[in-house]
């Protein structure tokens, strides 16, 4: 046997030819294993977002995971398409997070006032609080309370996706939580104007109270669009800001997680999840861009649509994984949980819109 190696052919990136035998290299198909799913959710996420263009306060997300729920619940779909899902639920997941980041401006969330802002944290800190209490009292697991907890409290179907990558749930979990976001936050829509109107708010304070209760920012702007102009405008802004909040609520899961294992895996040599998700480093790298004002309009304007793309695709796949036979297998305890939460976001937005008025001042 000759003493020389000869080194296999590689391709000027450095990844393997195919060899003469016609086996290919693990990176080419491990691609060819995930190509036919990801382009399928990719379509999907395109046609969705498409389709949501010309429908003022409909979501290309919501449009794809509503597909993605029909599809899983009236047909099967190929084993081939499962390793491309996969991808599209999480590391896209994470691209369209981080380009959401472009999305806001740290000048417009102060701009909102000392009180909304309270109000803001408030919201978000007590929902999240009650939603893991009560989940605990129906004895649910953590996993469970923490996507019902960051969906209802933060921005409904991204945050239930974003926890999830933080906290790897399982499939039945993610899709639980996805379900009650759909349900509950549709019902959010017709449910916060009507109640407005019944306290006789302003168009301001309206957009107040939708901003802080209403779970996803497609059923936001659906919600204010019905109230009219200067609603929608107070409401976008506000739940904007409680998107923003996002980063924290991830990095707090993932210390806990990481301190958890930590002490699950003491004394072995286990390789800890980081301090802060990558992904939410990348998120406040991009809100701090944008906020310098330096982005241009053409480049925010292509991103943004890069942002939608990215989401509704990552949507669309976990829509797939909403199975009702297996929700009504998980019982009532997901449903009592989410409409606890719900009570609970719709209580602290009308504290924050009636307790000004009795103290005297405005509130927006």
């Amino acid at each position: 046997m000759s003493p020389y190696r000869v080194a296999a052919p590689r391709h000027d990136d450095g990844t393997m030819l195919q060899s003469s035998t016609g086996q290919a290299s693990p990176r080419v198909a491990k691609a060819k294993r995930m190509a036919p799913g990801l382009l399928v959710c990719f379509a999907v996420g395109a046609v969705s977002t498409a389709l949501a263009l010309p429908l003022p306060g409909i979501s290309g997300l919501l449009i794809a995971i509503v597909i993605g729920i029909l599809w899983r619940n009236t047909a099967p779909y190929p084993e081939v398409l499962k390793p491309g899902i996969a991808v599209a639920a999480k590391p896209v997941l994470r691209i369209g997070i981080v380009l959401l980041g472009l999305q806001l401006v740290i000048g417009d969330i102060l701009g909102l006032g000392l009180w909304v802002i309270v109000a803001v944290f408030a919201a978000v800190g007590l929902t999240f609080w009650a939603t893991m209490v009560v989940g605990r009292w129906l004895k649910m697991s953590l996993n469970q309370r923490l996507l019902i907890a960051s969906g209802f409290s933060i921005c409904g179907a991204a945050a239930v996706a974003g926890t999830d990558s933080v906290t790897d749930s399982d499939e039945e979990e993610v899709a639980t939580a996805i379900a009650m976001v759909v349900v509950f936050g549709t019902i959010m829509i017709p449910l916060m104007p009507a109640l407005a109107a019944l306290l006789n708010f302003t168009p301001e304070q309206t957009g107040l109270l939708i901003g802080l209760s209403t779970h996803e920012v497609a059923q936001v702007v659906a919600a204010g669009g019905i109230v009219g102009g200067g609603a929608l405008a107070v409401a976008v802004t506000v739940k904007l800001a409680r998107v923003l909040l996002l980063a924290p609520i991830l990095t707090g899961i993932a210390l806990s997680r990481r301190r958890r294992e930590g002490e699950a895996a003491e004394g072995e040599k286990k390789k800890r999840p980081p301090v802060v998700p990558f992904f939410v480093i990348g998120f406040l790298v991009l809100v701090g861009v944008r906020s310098t004002g330096v982005v241009p309009s053409g480049v925010l304007e292509v991103t943004q649509v890069l942002q939608g793309l990215a989401l509704a695709t990552a949507m669309f796949a976990l829509g797939l994984n909403v199975h009702f036979k297996s929700l009504i297998k998980v019982g009532g305890r997901p449903v009592v949980l989410a409409a606890s939460s719900t009570a609970v976001i719709i209580l602290v937005g009308c504290a924050a819109v009636v307790l000004p008025e009795l103290m005297g001042f405005s509130s927006v």
